[in-house]
């Protein structure tokens, strides 16, 4: 019953968050905004409608959706939602966890590849570049967790609440921020990415899915939601860890988490000239190690 309480948790985590960044940012606006199941409302119609494709693509194009998809909801399966268990779970699977999600990334890659347009092979391009800069990051997270709970399965690593002192909370706190962070760049958002732009030269996620419609743009909208989820609910998960660690309180601090930070900063600032992401995200490497490198002095408590 756990098991399946979490994995409904994590679905209504990737469905909430969206509605959240939208409604957030018309209240900033000063206006009116659209309903908060409107991005539900537009997959519903695109599941609708029918695909079609281009007479240069291969098979390869028409199945990336569906891995892309099938991707992201294996790694799904592996958060646990404070003190509930995942599905899957095996010592190690932090690092299966990553790679699963780099083979979403990977397919859509290639099937960006497969149209021989040279839009999308410059957004394929930008994709695999920021991918392997925020690679570094995110097994630093990995690892910084490890450090101080021992393991190397989330199960594990979250799987009741540990007897913190203030130097595993600070470390904790701060890795919460590091996976915020990695979220904005997994997610496509501003400052890295803006989905709302329609400017091919500057696009990135959006460019390279150009040549979808219908069923196949509802599915990739889907996986693009549950990776989000997923790097909210590990952040979520850190901080909860240290003060309330309950499912009933992890759930919805991962949605307004999320959901208000990226709905603030859409509504704040402005993404970044292209030259300036790569130097954006090599920072977020350098905080993850920075997190580690303190969390390892914390972990020595040398007494001077």
């Amino acid at each position: 019953m756990a098991i399946v309480l979490n994995t409904l948790l994590i679905i209504i985590t990737a469905l909430a968050i969206p509605g959240v960044i939208n409604r957030t940012r018309a209240v900033l606006a000063g206006r009116q905004g659209m309903p908060f199941t409107q991005h539900l409302r537009n997959v519903n119609l695109l599941l609708r409608k029918s695909t079609v494709y281009s007479t240069t693509t291969t098979a390869l194009f028409r199945i990336a959706p569906a891995i892309y998809l099938g991707a992201a909801i294996v790694a799904m399966l592996f958060i646990p939602v404070a003190d509930l268990y995942p599905l899957i779970s095996f010592e190690g699977d932090v690092i299966c966890f990553a790679y699963t999600l780099a083979l979403a990334r990977i397919i859509i890659i290639f099937a960006a590849m497969d149209t021989g347009s040279s839009f999308e092979g410059m957004g394929a391009a930008r994709e695999a570049l920021y991918g392997a800069l925020i690679e570094p990051a995110l097994m630093i997270g990995f690892a910084t967790l490890a450090l101080f709970c021992g393991y190397t399965s989330f199960a594990e690593i979250f799987e009741h609440r540990q007897s913190f002192n203030l130097h595993l909370t600070i470390v904790m706190l701060l890795t919460a921020f590091l996976f915020l962070k990695i979220t904005f760049v997994e997610s496509g958002r501003v400052p890295v990415d803006d989905p709302r732009t329609h400017l091919e030269l500057t696009m990135i996620h959006e460019v390279m899915c150009l040549d979808y419609c219908g069923i196949d743009m509802a599915l990739i909208h889907i996986a693009s939601w549950i990776k989000c989820a997923c790097f909210s609910m590990i952040a979520a998960n850190a901080i909860a860890a240290t003060c309330c660690f309950n499912w009933w309180f992890a759930t919805p601090l991962a949605i307004l988490l999320t959901g208000l930070s990226v709905g603030i900063v859409e509504s704040t600032q402005g993404r970044n000239k292209l030259v300036r992401n790569t130097t954006f995200i090599v920072t977020i490497s350098a905080l993850a190690a920075l997190i580690f490198f303190i969390g390892y002095l914390l972990k020595l408590d040398i007494n001077i």
